[in-house]
């Protein structure tokens, strides 16, 4: 195997901290945090004199929840912001590596069949309009940069991520952990458990080492292109819940729902018909989701109980 020299925005996040302990056991990595490289300031990358065989664009100014609701403004500037500089540094100073960046299944249209063909055509959720319109726009930067100037990039869109080491700061967390956290804390302090909605909107979740896993392999064979990275299975909030409570020993039947919360769009479900064809045996290989869920509640209540 070849050790590249690899580049990671966006690295002491979920995401990144497993990426990178995956990349740094046969590549050499660089990822700064932003204390040192701050994004949104051009002249901070152009203090990055290594030259690089990939770049990893993780990096996004956004949370879970109704985050998108509450700064739209500032998420709009901050990312066009983000992504510009690393478009123009890719290019300027970084033009013969391959950028590898994540995309949001945000993009697509609710109603439709969440394909790739359908990413920069389909209006999203009115909710999530400015982060979506973002991550389109940086799509739409890469295959540009690729047109004029033959460059290198994959896009690659992933179902809501879990798995243990997730962040335990004050930002917003995805739903799943959400989940964890507020049966938990009722478990062990008897506090309750109020959901957001009626629990019957549907979400998909792929563990972050199953995304970590094919995303290496697309990269390998894929190039100028988006990929969906799902599992393929969307369930229930109330399901979810269900599968927690079962394995912590908490009773369902205590769950509340506040109907007047934000919840979102009502299915997420990405197609997995293109990297099924990419990857023999794909979704069979998908660690199950009680098996995942396990994993992590193990891993969260180690950490805080």
């Amino acid at each position: 195997m070849i050790k590249k020299k690899i580049f990671v925005t966006g690295g002491s996040g979920f995401l990144g901290r497993h990426l990178i302990t995956k990349l740094s056991k046969n590549h050499i990595v660089y990822a700064p945090d932003s204390k040192s490289i701050n994004l949104l300031n051009y002249k901070d990358l152009l203090k990055v004199k290594n030259k690089f065989d990939e770049i990893y664009h993780l990096a996004a100014w956004t949370q879970a929840g109704d985050f998108c609701l509450k700064y739209p403004g500032d998420q709009w500037i901050k990312n066009q912001i983000m992504n510009s500089n690393i478009l123009m540094w890719w290019k300027e100073k970084n033009p013969n590596a391959k950028l590898i960046f994540i995309g949001t299944s945000c993009c697509y249209d609710e109603k439709g069949k969440f394909l790739e063909k359908n990413y920069l055509l389909d209006k999203p959720h009115q909710s999530l309009m400015t982060y979506a319109m973002t991550k389109k726009m940086l799509l739409q930067g890469a295959i540009s940069l690729e047109k004029q100037y033959k460059m290198k990039w994959l896009c690659v869109v992933p179902s809501t991520l879990y798995g243990p080491n997730y962040h335990d700061d004050n930002r917003q967390q995805h739903f799943i952990f959400d989940l964890i956290k507020k049966i938990l804390l009722a478990k062990y302090k008897g506090t309750k458990v109020k959901l957001w909605g009626n629990g019957l909107q549907k979400r998909e979740l792929i563990h972050v080492e199953d995304f970590i896993n094919n995303l290496v392999k697309i990269n390998n064979k894929v190039k100028n292109d988006l990929v969906n990275i799902g599992a393929g299975s969307s369930y229930s909030i109330k399901y979810f819940a269900k599968i927690i409570c079962e394995i912590v020993n908490y009773d369902f039947k205590k769950i509340e729902y506040d109907r007047n919360k934000y919840v979102g769009v009502l299915n997420k479900k990405i197609s997995i018909e293109k990297v099924s064809n990419i990857i023999p045996k794909y979704k069979k290989n998908l660690i199950p989701i009680k098996k995942g869920i396990k994993q992590t509640i193990s891993w969260y209540e180690k950490k805080f109980y």
